[in-house]
């Protein structure tokens, strides 16, 4: 299914662009999302969602497929997989920015390909999700990054004289807290709340006629 979102901020598109590269910074933004690890352009984590009583967390990565600075175009292949085996998320994220009023209007793509439990709310529930999530994550983004001080990286450090030089091996560990799962029922609201009561009643009805059945099957 293909998701469309956009959202605009107030930095310029030359911030903008750089910010939206800085994966590791902006990855705690990302309501559910913990990045654990990186590897080249790959960037390993996982993504927790709540559905009432059940919670599924995805592990998986992302990787930039493509960074088109002149085109202000990024590209990010994504894939999850339930850690219970119970599903599997696949994604094609396509970002593409252009000035706006001294600020930057941001477009955000999306080809989701998913299945599991959060499969059943269909793609309308789905794109009111995403909405409403791009939009705590664009406040997270201002408030957290775009406003604040830039907090230098140990890349941005002076080596110290006589250092010893590590070789790097292996995927770099990333010290992040755990993430909150995002609560569908909370983020969606109603949308969700009707497509689960008529299920609910609907097996409610299963069960009673079950019950029938199986009485009469005694006499």
């Amino acid at each position: 299914m293909e998701i469309n979102d956009s959202f605009r901020v107030s930095t310029s598109i030359d911030d903008t662009w750089k910010v939206l590269l800085d994966i590791e910074r902006i990855a705690p933004c990302l309501p559910g999302a913990q990045l654990q690890e990186v590897e080249g352009d790959e960037y390993r984590g996982v993504v927790k969602v709540k559905v009432g009583p059940i919670t599924a967390q995805y592990k998986g990565a992302a990787r930039l497929a493509e960074v088109d600075e002149a085109a202000r175009r990024i590209v990010i292949d994504a894939a999850g997989r339930d850690t219970r085996g119970q599903g599997n998320a696949k994604a094609t994220i396509v970002v593409q920015m252009a000035e706006d009023a001294g600020g930057t209007r941001v477009d955000v793509d999306t080809d989701l390909s998913i299945t599991g439990k959060v499969a059943q709310f269909g793609r309308g529930v789905l794109a009111d999700v995403s909405s409403k999530l791009m939009g705590q994550f664009v406040e997270n983004l201002e408030r957290d990054v775009l406003t604040g001080e830039a907090t230098p990286t140990e890349s941005d450090a002076p080596p110290k004289p006589d250092a010893p030089v590590a070789m790097a091996t292996g995927p770099r560990q990333i010290d992040s807290a755990p993430a909150e799962p995002v609560d569908l029922f909370q983020v969606a609201g109603a949308p969700v709340t009707k497509r689960i009561v008529p299920l609910g009643v609907g097996l409610v009805v299963l069960f009673v006629i079950w019950r029938i059945l199986r009485a009469r099957g005694r006499r």
